[in-house]
């Protein structure tokens, strides 16, 4: 930059380059203060203010370009004449090295804020090249010969309402090219198809004006015949119009022929600042045209210093960079695209949807995965079997995996700058494109292989859970309350309904038992703190509440799960109704207990007799003969809703003393696991963890927890067993007759009665 600044003539040139010398040294120097105070690079948190911390760090060549912004200001404040020679030589500096890099020759420069607007201009100059008394007639023109713009159906969305908008046209004005469905590849624009579509509207008395195609689709990256599509439009007067990311490939040594080929079109729309990691820098549209009054008309020139001075971020920044450092970044991020699809072509259950296209910088890739006896195209089910319903639902199933896939990406490596798209033919995708990230988030080798080796950890989940899914579906129909909710954009196991004891099928609207149902389910079911991840349906997608399983792993117990779901859920529902039916029940019971001590008082007066009443009366016949009164207690039973005596409590309360009580019975689903083992996973026995080298010591832990697992009935069998018949004698009363069977000594000998006790011990 500075052997550059000291050629220019123009003293105020040289007087703005020596205050960019001062400046950048004042950059240098705060980046070097920062790095030996904290060992790191001059971040956009030193900035002070509100602005701390909240910036991404944009680096010297991003200062460069902020910097372009803040002078351009203070240079529009010069005067008339030395701001139009400055103005028109920093304009023209800048034209002639994009054309220089971009290979471009005898090209003028558009600079532009909004991306699209460079096209709509060109449109605009398409018009009035084409039609001689636009500037007359106007619509009138238009009318007795409609224009027709081309569009290739793989363009960026929403561009051809753009122009239709910014031009003032209808709709039919354009024409959307399809792309090739059997020869060659799904993104690029048929040519064949294009021609015969030409033909046609001249024909009707049409005029083909525009045809816009792709270095670079906005979607994967695909280069349309560019080479082909000039022939044709040189044959039928068509502008030819170029955009696309594969155009950055222009500035490296090799180049392939199909993008080669857009140098010779008559314009070009780039993007410098994501390929460079500029912020704030214009977007360029380079084009070729002779007459200077057309261009003017149509807005692509103008007279104004403030538009010319559009250019001076982009003209600070391409010094600062130089034409090295401009080829390193866009070869670092061909060579990033690269590293990943080579890592990826070693991968299974990876389809990378770019392998035609030679130099690409677009890696686009998805999960994909055949299961046994299924047809090539996400089917899970023998091809005659297969109906188109099911075949799209095994596409919105595959198509959840990749969309979780590409989250979780996007999560574990962000500085991949990772995209998840839907793709019409494909479905959704995941798209690494590092010329629009790498230099803005520093994208380095390492994070490509990161990013290759948390592919390579997901995919066993999202294997296993495809595999799972019909088993989960299974034991969910074969299980009683609960119903198998049918959602392929869930990308986990499946969903399942619990159908409660009031649930009406039949109707739609909300159900809000069910819901307190299954927020209690969810709440348990997370306290389990095992690897399956479980939510609640969002509203918009059922009227009714589904619990959603997430994704799973190979060792995962779904007959463990589902029953564990069945039994939790009854549970919460028992629970609940008895909480609702609280508040009756003893309502009622309190209503019967009324009236059942109203009978006892009535009973009480009848047994006494009328006397006995009396104050005075009644104290005497209590002295001389005193009742013999039973006392009658009642209890209330909460789980059957009835009062009963407490007469057989009193009873039996004596008698039952020593009665222990009957064990508590543990639920069928409650399943003995190992120490460390989470819930819902299959047991090590069986499996690979007890080979013919397992320790005994480990299958005998095993067989100890399988006995302990047996409860309370099997101890007090064996307790049973070892105490025998009332009548039989105890072990110990055997062995002592046994032994004085064999002619033990009399008891009244001490010594040898000593030695048989030591002998019987």
């Amino acid at each position: 930059m500075d052997a550059s600044l000291e050629k220019i003539a123009d003293p105020t040139l040289a007087e703005m380059g020596k205050n960019l010398k001062e400046a950048m040294k004042m950059l240098e120097d705060s980046q070097r203060r920062t790095e030996e105070e904290n060992g790191k690079k001059l971040i956009s948190g030193d900035i002070p203010g509100p602005l701390q911390g909240r910036i991404q760090n944009i680096g010297e060549q991003g200062h460069m370009a902020l910097l372009g912004h803040s002078l351009g200001a203070y240079i529009s404040t010069l005067d008339k004449e030395k701001l139009r020679k400055l103005t028109t030589r920093i304009l023209s500096d800048t034209t002639l090295w994009l054309c220089r890099i971009f290979r471009y020759e005898n090209g003028c420069a558009y600079f532009h804020e909004e991306e699209r607007e460079g096209l709509a201009k060109i449109c605009r100059l398409a018009i009035h090249s084409r039609y001689e008394d636009f500037v007359v007639d106007g619509f009138n023109v238009l009318y007795n010969k409609k224009p027709v713009i081309y569009l290739s159906a793989a363009a960026r969305p929403g561009l051809g309402q753009y122009l239709c908008n910014q031009l003032g046209l209808p709709f039919p004005c354009l024409c959307r090219v399809p792309c090739n469905t059997m020869f060659g590849s799904q993104h690029q624009m048929d040519v064949a198809f294009l021609e015969k579509m030409i033909k046609d509207d001249i024909e009707r008395g049409r005029l083909p004006l525009l045809l816009v195609a792709n270095a670079g689709t906005a979607a994967v990256g695909h280069t349309d015949k560019i080479g082909r599509l000039k022939e044709l439009c040189e044959q039928y007067g068509i502008w030819l119009h170029v955009e696309g990311v594969n155009l950055a490939t222009l500035a490296l040594g090799y180049v392939s022929s199909s993008v080669l080929a857009a140098t010779k079109c008559d314009s070009m729309t780039m993007t410098p600042g994501p390929w460079l990691g500029l912020p704030a820098v214009p977007a360029v549209t380079l084009y070729k045209h002779d007459d200077p009054a057309l261009t003017l008309v149509a807005g692509l020139t103008s007279n104004k210093p403030a538009d010319k001075l559009r250019a001076l971020p982009l003209w600070l920044s391409l010094q600062y960079l130089g034409l090295d450092g401009i080829v390193e970044r866009i070869k670092h991020a061909c060579q990033l695209s690269q590293r990943l699809q080579e890592s990826l072509k070693k991968v299974n259950y990876i389809k990378i949807l770019v392998e035609d296209e030679l130099g690409s910088p677009v890696v686009v890739f998805r999960f994909f995965q055949e299961l046994p006896d299924s047809d090539p195209v996400f089917k899970a089910v023998p091809v005659p079997t297969m109906t188109p319903s099911a075949v799209g639902r095994e596409r919105h199933s595959c198509d959840a995996l990749n969309r979780w896939l590409g989250e979780q990406l996007k999560q574990l490596v962000p500085a991949s700058g990772l995209t998840v798209m839907d793709l019409e033919a494909e479905g959704t995708c995941v798209r690494f494109s590092p010329l629009m990230t790498a230099a803005v988030l520093g994208t380095r080798g390492e994070d490509v292989d990161q990013l290759v080796a948390c592919i390579e950890s997901k995919l066993p989940v999202l294997s296993s859970t495809l595999q799972l899914r019909e088993e989960f579906k299974q034991e969910v129909e074969a299980t009683a309350g609960l119903l198998y909710v049918d959602d392929p954009n869930w990308p986990g196991i499946g969903v399942v309904r619990y159908e409660h004891a009031n649930d009406d099928k039949s109707s739609l609207k909300s159900d809000p038992e069910g819901e307190k149902i299954h927020a209690g389910l969810l709440k348990k079911l997370n306290e389990l703190e095992s690897d399956l991840t479980f939510k609640i349906g969002p509203e918009y997608k059922s009227m009714k509440s589904c619990l959603y399983v997430g994704m799973a792993s190979e060792d995962m117990d779904v007959a463990e799960l589902v029953e564990t779901i069945a039994a939790t859920a009854r549970e919460i529902e028992e629970n609940s109704r008895l909480l609702e039916n609280m508040t009756e029940v003893v309502r009622k019971g309190i209503q019967e207990a009324q009236v059942e001590l109203q009978k006892a008082n009535e009973e009480r007066l009848l047994e006494e007799g009328v006397l006995r009443q009396i104050p005075v009366v009644g104290s005497v016949l209590n002295w001389f003969s005193p009742v013999q009164a039973l006392q009658k207690g009642r209890t209330f039973n909460l789980t059957a809703g009835s009062l009963e005596s407490t007469e057989p409590i009193y009873v039996y309360k004596a008698q039952g003393a020593g009665v222990t009580p009957p064990p508590t019975p543990s639920g069928s689903r409650t399943k003995q696991r190992l120490p460390g083992q989470k819930p819902f996973k299959r047991s090590l026995r069986g499996s690979d963890a007890l080979s013919e080298t397992s320790s005994a010591s480990h299958i005998e832990d095993l067989e100890k927890v399988e006995r302990l697992s047996g409860g309370p009935e099997q101890i007090t069998l064996e307790a049973s067993s070892t105490e025998g018949h009332p009548g039989a004698p105890s072990p110990q009363h055997a062995n002592q007759s046994e032994a004085f069977q064999k002619g033990a000594p009399h008891p009244e000998d001490d010594h040898p009665q000593v030695e048989g006790a030591e002998s019987l011990r």
